[in-house]
């Protein structure tokens, strides 16, 4: 009995992890590409952020370009095609004016006494090419005076706003319907959206798509099982404006203009709230500026005193990670120290002659 009883429980086991492989096999055939994470100092993912910084500095009129300063956290999603790298990287100013042509590679940093701007970006690595998708850097901004709401103007909105289904789907609908393509597309993602108070709600999407596994020929229309088709990555980006009016029950109208190709580079230079990014659904933040012990604290005073100062955010002992993460800083910066002036004798009132008790007695 104890043989047998062995031998079952030893078949369960191995029919489960069969079917938990099998799971997974399947997701992946059906996603066509699986996010994982991936090494800050990886190569793919370092060429992925110089592109991403070199389209950003690209984008700028004025002003000084930014140069990297460290990667915090990357993904990697691979196919057939390609390789969809995801980063969140930090990055500093440099010295390099925006209108020249010195890369950002060659520059020094311009001032080391402010934090690193926070950056993200998702860019698609090829064999052939480099194509930043997106790229966002929470820069230092002016202070303006603080101004009243619009009252109908056009307010820019969350890409994951639940009142951007009706008119993304009207915009799908009306593209699929007028496309000569022989299968159906699916949104890939949403860059920027806007909604306006009109009659209704008039919403401005500027979106990409992807070429789907199913065909016009064998479906109708689009339905649950339709994915992107990982063999055959094909892209059009749009710009829609649709009216919509639910309370009416009327039918969305709008315009889409579409065009073969994924969407261009965004560059957003406003300033977002703090902990935004399109990858706070895949990874979890951690906390960057951990409260200093007075050990530390004492450790700073000294270096003060000494006239030596210590590289900003120096992270690079966060090496322990079984990422690599975050990397090391790419240049640190050390200001240079201050020349103290020699220390000269000045001349004042002579002292006042003070009396003691004797003075008194005499």
């Amino acid at each position: 009995m104890r043989l047998g009883t062995r031998l079952c429980v030893l078949g369960l086991l191995c029919l489960q992890g069969w079917a938990v492989g099998r799971g997974q096999a399947v997701e992946e055939e059906t996603t066509g590409q699986v996010d994982v994470l991936a090494f800050c100092d990886d190569p793919q993912v370092k060429e992925a952020v110089d592109g991403a910084l070199k389209t950003f500095n690209s984008r700028m009129s004025s002003g000084h370009k930014m140069a990297l300063y460290q990667i915090t956290q990357a993904t990697k999603a691979v196919n057939e095609s390609g390789t969809v790298v995801s980063a969140l990287f930090n990055s500093k100013r440099s010295n390099c004016p925006a209108e020249g042509d010195k890369p950002w590679s060659e520059c020094d940093y311009l001032d080391g006494s402010k934090a690193p701007s926070p950056c993200n970006t998702t860019v698609y690595v090829t064999e052939a090419e480099t194509l930043v998708q997106a790229v966002f850097c929470e820069l230092d901004s002016p202070v303006v005076p603080v101004k009243s709401p619009c009252m109908g103007c056009p307010m820019e909105i969350d890409q994951n706003n639940e009142d951007l289904k009706a008119p993304l789907s009207f915009s799908l609908h009306r593209f699929n319907s007028e496309s000569n393509s022989s299968h159906f597309f699916v949104v890939n993602s949403v860059g920027y959206a806007t909604r306006q108070v009109v009659a209704g709600l008039r919403f401005s999407i500027w979106f990409d798509m992807r070429k789907s596994n199913c065909s016009k020929a064998d479906n109708q229309e689009l339905h649950s099982a339709c994915h992107p088709d990982p063999d055959d990555v094909e892209l059009a980006h749009c710009s829609s404006t649709v009216d919509v009016a639910p309370w009416r029950h009327e039918l969305p109208e709008g315009s889409v203009d579409c065009k073969p190709g994924p969407m261009p580079p965004t560059v957003f230079t406003r300033r977002r709230p703090p902990g935004w990014s399109p990858l706070r659904n895949v990874i979890d933040f951690a906390p960057t500026n951990p409260a200093p012990t007075a050990k530390e604290e004492s450790s700073e005073e000294s270096q003060e005193k000494s006239g030596t100062a210590k590289p900003t955010q120096d992270l690079s002992a966060q090496a322990d990670s079984p990422f690599r993460c975050p990397s090391k800083p790419w240049k640190e910066f050390v200001p240079p120290t201050a020349s103290v002036p020699e220390e000269t004798t000045v001349s004042g009132p002579p002292e006042e002659e003070v009396f003691g008790d004797a003075d008194l007695q005499a």
